[in-house]
């Protein structure tokens, strides 16, 4: 079994964990009032409270729209917008991307429902898009992860792309110099960021109660919502936690020359 944790100032995204057996991912953002400003003649615009709490995932067609780091970014650019909408050139921004790349992506995440246009406007004889995330939070559900689940390789695909997307974005805030890994001179704390990366031997009960005391500090940290206080941080937490099957006892038995 091995466990990651990846855990940095400056990120946009939170996965959590699910109760139920197999792995679950959450693409998260917190909560948001209004996008005030120059919005103008806005139609409609997104509002958070218009979110569904959470969206469980089981179907194929959202796990290819998850698939891919950079749609990812863009649903995590959309769950943690403070006005909960942005438009195409507002992501792009965000997420350092051209607009004009992005587009074919919204199309896909807004064709299954992941997101949607929230208002639009006319700017310069153009209507410009607000998009919003029609949830707050994602899980994938554990049945697709069982091995007669014929979406099985797309929900693997789905947990890639958001290792991937993280690793891009650490790498970017890290060379952006927003990633701290050092501790305070003063020896008042520790360091703000964390990292580890190891592999345990632990009996099933064991692996299981490690697993629910993560989901725990996951639950927790969900409930408490996005944080108000003015020096509060972004943090990205990225949790993968497997334990490995017994190997097939036909494959053992050649590595050790027997015959069955």
């Amino acid at each position: 079994m091995a466990e990651n944790v990846e855990q940095q100032a400056g990120g946009a995204g939170e996965h959590t964990g699910e109760h139920a057996g197999g792995y679950a991912g959450g693409y998260a953002g917190g909560q948001a009032g209004d996008q005030a400003g120059d919005q103008g003649g806005d139609r409609g615009a997104g509002r958070a409270a218009d979110r569904a709490r959470e969206r469980r995932v089981g179907d194929a067609a959202t796990l290819k729209a998850l698939a891919d780091p950079l749609r990812l970014g863009i649903l995590g650019a959309l769950m943690g917008a403070d006005g909960g909408s942005l438009t195409a050139k507002e992501i792009a921004a965000a997420l350092g991307e051209p607009q004009t790349k992005l587009y074919r992506h919204i199309k896909q995440l807004e064709a299954v429902g992941l997101i949607r246009v929230a208002g639009t406007r006319l700017v310069s004889g153009i209507v410009e898009s607000r998009y919003a995330a029609a949830q707050e939070s994602l899980r994938l559900s554990s049945e697709i992860f069982s091995a007669d689940s014929p979406d099985r390789s797309e929900a693997y695909g789905a947990v890639l792309a958001g290792v991937d997307r993280v690793r891009g974005d650490f790498h970017a805030q890290a060379q952006a110099g927003r990633v701290d890994f050092s501790a305070p001179k003063d020896g008042s704390a520790g360091p703000p960021s964390l990292f580890a990366d190891f592999s345990l031997r632990l009996s099933p009960a064991r692996l299981v109660r490690l697993r629910g005391q993560l989901a725990e500090i996951f639950d927790e940290l969900m409930a408490e919502g996005r944080s108000e206080a003015k020096d509060a941080v972004d943090v990205t937490v990225l949790t993968l936690l497997y334990g490995l099957q017994p190997e097939h006892s036909s494959r053992a038995d050649s590595r050790t020359g027997t015959e069955s």
